[in-house]
């Protein structure tokens, strides 16, 4: 069996949504010192629906692909839905991650919430705290 599967090589290869959206409406950045993955999730949000969204990964192909994933899952998307999105959604829609590997998806579902959490903070949108990671704690942020 391979170690990556065709979907995680697609992604990885042809990235989907790279890039940086200008004016963005939510930005969240989130990185692991111990692998060296950083993630940077744009986010232009219009009525409440994710009109565009893009990224940047500095990482390994697992990171890249994982970022590529979770911006194709959340595009179009309305922001309740883009909450629920986990890391294990992102691992299944790609067919999976070798288990050393599975970090990767985390930080995909935390750069989403982070680039959301800033759209509701910038837009003094009451939130529930409990819906985003407290990345001044989590171990994948430091």
């Amino acid at each position: 069996m391979a170690l990556y599967s065709e979907v995680v090589m697609d992604h990885f290869m042809h990235p989907r949504n790279v890039g940086v959206i200008e004016n963005a409406d939510g930005i969240g950045e989130v990185g692991n010192a111990k692998c060296g993955d950083i993630m940077k999730i744009y986010l232009k949000i219009e009525n409440d629906i994710i009109v565009d969204v893009k990224f940047e990964t500095f990482g390994c192909g697992s990171a890249i692909a994982s970022s590529s994933m979770a911006t194709e899952m959340i595009k179009g998307k309305p922001i309740s839905e883009a909450l629920k999105l986990t890391n294990d959604a992102v691992a299944e829609a790609l067919h999976g991650l070798p288990a050393h590997k599975l970090h990767c998806s985390v930080l995909a579902e935390e750069a989403i919430k982070g680039a959301l959490k800033d759209y509701y903070d910038k837009n003094g949108i009451e939130y529930d705290h409990s819906q985003f990671p407290d990345c001044e704690h989590c171990e994948h942020c430091h």
